[in-house]
């Protein structure tokens, strides 16, 4: 496993979390649509121990990292494991860790329209909406549930148009920007449910 990534005072970095259990070109696509679309310098993926809302654990970390770094290669893009190295379970907590960790880092959270639609399941889900801007991504069928979700509604009047998306990094929280993209109709549990990535 390698080290911490590399961040340096004044760079936009996306971060996009979750057990990538496995990485899929769905994520690829999301990941190339936020760099563009945010105006980040660079997207670390988080690929993290385990998702507390859900029961099931994931496939060994090991193992996911090595496909998530083989399915997502790109200059600008890094994999890590850093949750596990510092030790955080939450969202709240990593992002904690972070900015403390790199000083003057511009981190945007970047998260998929379903992920927003339970977004108040989170652990302190309003705090991270108070910690950095978070960047919404349009996946298909989640459009509609996704502007009508809690954090939506509670979070309404810091919300940047959509025109005006690569100044999401640069907007002091709360701020967050939904755009619509070209969506890959693609999900983790849909490849394991057809068997195509066994725990």
């Amino acid at each position: 496993m390698q080290g911490f990534p590399v961040g340096t005072e004044g760079q936009a970095i996306g971060l996009l979390g979750g057990s990538f259990d496995p990485a899929h070109a769905g994520h690829v696509h999301v990941t190339r649509e936020a760099l563009k679309r945010f105006g980040l310098d660079r997207v670390w993926w988080l690929v993290s121990p385990g998702n507390p809302l859900k029961r099931e654990g994931p496939a060994p970390l090991a193992r996911r990292m090595a496909a998530a770094r083989a399915a997502m290669v790109h200059p600008r893009v890094t994999v890590t494991d850093i949750e596990a190295r510092i030790g955080t379970r939450y969202t709240a907590e990593t992002l904690a860790a972070l900015r403390a960790r790199y000083p003057g880092v511009r981190f945007v959270w970047l998260m998929g329209a379903d992920n927003l639609a339970q977004f108040h399941r989170w652990e302190r889900w309003e705090e991270i909406m108070a910690t950095v801007p978070v960047g919404v991504l349009a996946r298909p069928g989640d459009r509609a549930a996704a502007r009508m979700a809690k954090a939506s509604e509670r979070f309404w009047a810091w919300r940047v148009p959509e025109a005006a998306s690569r100044l999401l990094p640069w907007r002091a929280p709360p701020a967050w920007c939904f755009v619509n993209v070209p969506m890959v109709d693609l999900s983790s549990s849909a490849i394991r449910a057809r068997g195509g990535w066994v725990r």
